[in-house]
């Protein structure tokens, strides 16, 4: 007898259907499972064989042949247990259906008959609802997960014998129904940090603002305790409340890192990854036997922190250079290849020499080679990727009280609505655009909507010939420039809005200088 069932397999981020075949033969009495199998996914028919047994399932003595197709598909995990057991369960006649073309079966078994929760379920389930299935069956702890899903019908199971009754009954009865709607609003924290805590420093924070606005990566560089942290873990706040479709891509994300629970079945707040400068390659940029995303990939749409930046290897940070361009993190296997969103605010930190007071000779006591070595340790091409560099000054005692007692600084909420404002201006001008913010403009849009005033033109002419700046920087300036205008409510970018973006492009100059052997540098 012969019986199909449905599952999916992850690549990335992607779900692809994967049909699950059972066939029971005359012969000796073996289980065969084919089609492109992992360890674990191989391990599936003794886990399926015990559990059908003690779940109070008999067979004769039989051939059973399951195969999982399309083979050119690598089946990695356990969740093709459930299918493969109401595949055979099928096959032998204990469940009178025999196809199952509108039904995904999600879910690892024990030896016992239990249904366990896996990773990667969001996906999943878009994955099959895109090719037409309408039922969903897996564990009750991934039913959270799946719903969020409006548009599948989610049944929750805790065990084997629950999911092949169901199987015979009414599946409209058995729906899973969240008491909550998902309305996609972003959740508020009213204790998270606050922007107005940040004393001073009017200069990076408005860098900040000017970063959150056009999705630029920022570089902070100043002595320790200057405040470069707390402006860092104040970023995210700044940002837009996300989409109910960003909302989305991100919780895949999470989904198949296996971030996502029943209590937060759905990532409804910008992300804030910082690693520490111990991470590996993999660590930041995803991959591994059996691919998984990175720090990255889990702050797409939100604000990757890198601090103490020249402490992570050279070779871990130079791995970061491609994804930020490209907003794409691709992993390469050879059986095949994957790739995860990495549409990420880059945000670094870092002292600038080792003891972090350079250049207030007072204070440093590094020699001008170590200095130059430790900025060296970044390199030319990865600042190249970095819109926006300023400095963190430190404050001295009268500047604390005088800021205590004047104005207080602006608050989250207040950068935050003048940020939403020019990204809505963004959005619209890019709406017939595969991008929606100006960090992702290319050479080619950036002569289409970076349109400059006749005197901001001649000015940057100038500065590009005294300064020397490459073709890159060119169209860095031009962008930061967009954003800023942005802010301000332009049309048009005008001499003020270059000049501020060109600031933004010399200050690594003033460390690092124009060659890439940093010999230029102002040491």
């Amino acid at each position: 007898m012969y019986s199909k069932t449905f599952s999916v397999a992850i690549q990335g981020i992607e779900g692809h259907m994967v049909q699950i075949e059972a066939d029971i033969s005359d012969g000796l009495p073996v289980f065969s499972l084919v089609g492109d199998l992992s360890c674990e996914t191989k391990e599936a028919k003794e886990r399926v064989r015990v559990a059908l047994q003690n779940t109070g399932f008999r067979f004769p003595p039989r051939r059973v042949t399951v195969n999982l197709s399309p083979a050119d598909i690598r089946k990695d995990g356990t969740g093709y247990d459930l299918a493969i057991a109401v595949a055979v369960l099928s096959a032998y006649g204990y469940i009178s259906k025999s196809d199952f073309n509108d039904i995904l079966f999600i879910g690892e078994l024990s030896l016992e008959g239990e249904v366990r929760p896996v990773n990667g379920v969001l996906p999943m389930v878009y994955a099959a609802l895109a090719q037409g299935v309408k039922y969903c069956i897996l564990s009750r702890d991934n039913q959270e997960e799946a719903s969020v899903v409006r548009e599948m019908k989610v049944i929750g199971v805790t065990n084997l014998r629950q999911a092949v009754d169901l199987l015979e009954g009414d599946l409209d009865r058995a729906v899973y129904r969240p008491s909550g709607g998902r309305t996609g609003a972003e959740q508020t924290d009213q204790t998270e940090p606050d922007f107005k805590e940040v004393l001073g420093q009017e200069t990076a924070r408005r860098a900040a603002e000017v970063a959150a606005a056009g999705m630029h990566n920022l570089l902070l560089i100043g002595p320790p305790g200057s405040g470069k942290s707390m402006i860092a873990g104040r970023m995210s706040g700044i940002l837009p409340a996300m989409t109910f479709e960003e909302q989305m891509e991100i919780s895949q994300i999470y989904s198949v890192a296996g971030l996502l629970s029943g209590e937060t079945p759905l990532v409804t707040k910008r992300p804030f990854r910082s690693p520490h400068h111990t991470a590996t390659q993999r660590a930041l940029i995803g991959g591994g036997t059996y691919p998984r995303p990175g720090e990255i990939s889990l702050a797409s749409g939100g604000v990757l922190f890198l601090d103490e930046l020249p402490e992570f290897e050279r070779n871990t940070l130079e791995v970061l250079r491609q994804p930020l361009e490209d907003g794409w993190v691709h992993v390469s296997r050879l059986r095949g290849s994957c790739r995860y969103p990495a549409h990420t605010l880059l945000l670094a930190a870092m002292n600038p020499c080792r003891c972090g007071w350079y250049p207030d000779r007072k204070k440093c006591n590094c020699t001008p080679g170590q200095v130059r070595r430790y900025l060296g340790r970044i390199s030319r091409p990865l600042l190249d990727r970095i819109d926006i560099c300023t400095e963190t000054m430190p404050l001295e005692y009268h500047q604390l009280e005088e800021d205590s007692a004047c104005q207080e600084p602006d608050s989250s909420a207040m950068i935050r609505k003048r940020v939403e404002k020019a990204q809505k201006l963004q959005w619209k001008r890019y709406a017939e655009e595969t991008f929606c913010h100006n960090s992702d403009l290319t050479p080619q849009k950036i002569k289409q909507y970076c349109r400059m005033s006749q005197e901001a033109s001649d000015f940057l002419k100038c500065i590009f010939q005294k300064m020397e700046f490459s073709a890159r920087a060119y169209h860095k300036i031009l962008k930061v420039g967009r954003t800023i205008a942005d802010l301000a409510g332009s049309d048009r970018i005008e001499k003020e809005h270059i000049s501020e973006a060109v600031f933004y492009r010399s200050i690594d100059r003033r460390y690092w200088g124009r060659g890439e052997g940093h010999e230029e540098s102002a040491i």
